[in-house]
């Protein structure tokens, strides 16, 4: 039976996705921000 994630490239990290992970919810919490703003529940 193969190994899951064996063709992955492998390293160190603790998590292949901390840095896209950060910026994913950075850009998450800007688009809901938008849309907040968008249909009138912010009102700047």
């Amino acid at each position: 039976m193969a190994k899951v994630g064996v063709d992955v490239a492998q390293t160190n990290a603790k998590a292949p996705f901390p840095f896209r992970t950060i910026i994913s919810v950075i850009l998450l919490a800007g688009n809901v921000l938008v849309a907040a703003i968008y249909f009138h529940v912010i009102n700047p």
